[in-house]
């Protein structure tokens, strides 16, 4: 499992850095022909994945400091991204409207079907914000930041959503998971935070 020192970080700069709290300054950088405005570590933490302006999702195998695997099917810049707790699937959101899910197991049947579902109803505008996604602690539900001013939660197995939840004056920017209990917490332009339990 990846050590709670380390992080990593998207920049428009093209590249991704890797950090260790216990060193000072950067252990490492990646370099894409693209600007990169979302990156999470892999559970292991042998991995990073990126998206950006590309539309492409990069797969870095961190042994060897290279490109090890891209996933295509955004049609737009990708916002988030986000590894399942069991660090088989990850959670891409786009400016093209989708929430999608990807296998990102190292063997599967065909390399090239690794897209596993969309979640369609979030939605982004022309302000273009970097909206999250998130899963819950058990990877069963899935959501993310909308520009509809919604807080939307979709069912992993089925894709069907499960809560539409109004309230917020502006663009939902971010939305969690409690890691234990059954609650949501949103983050808005609108400057507010709420806190939702889930029925």
């Amino acid at each position: 499992e990846a050590s709670p020192a380390l992080a990593v970080s998207a920049s428009d700069d093209c590249t991704v850095k890797l950090w260790d709290a216990r060193v000072r300054g950067e252990t490492g950088s990646l370099e894409d022909e693209y600007q990169i405005t979302a990156v999470a570590y892999s559970n292991d933490g042998n991995s990073v994945y990126s998206g950006g302006i590309d539309n492409v999702i990069t797969m870095w195998d961190l042994r060897k400091m290279s490109k090890s695997m891209g996933m295509k099917g955004h049609t737009d810049t990708i916002t988030s991204l986000s590894i399942n707790p069991k660090g088989t699937h990850i959670l891409s959101n786009s400016m093209d409207g989708t929430i999608r899910s990807w296998d990102i197991r190292p063997f599967i049947e065909d390399n090239k079907k690794r897209h596993h579902k969309t979640f369609v109803g979030g939605t982004h505008n022309s302000e273009k914000g970097l909206l999250n996604c998130s899963w819950n602690s058990d990877g069963t539900m899935v959501t993310g930041g909308s520009a509809d001013r919604i807080v939307h939660i979709w069912d992993e197995l089925s894709a069907e959503e499960l809560y539409v939840l109004p309230g917020h004056a502006g663009c939902v920017n971010s939305v969690v998971f409690h890691p234990k209990e059954n609650v949501v917490a949103s983050a808005s332009s609108d400057k507010s935070i709420y806190v939702g339990e889930l029925s």
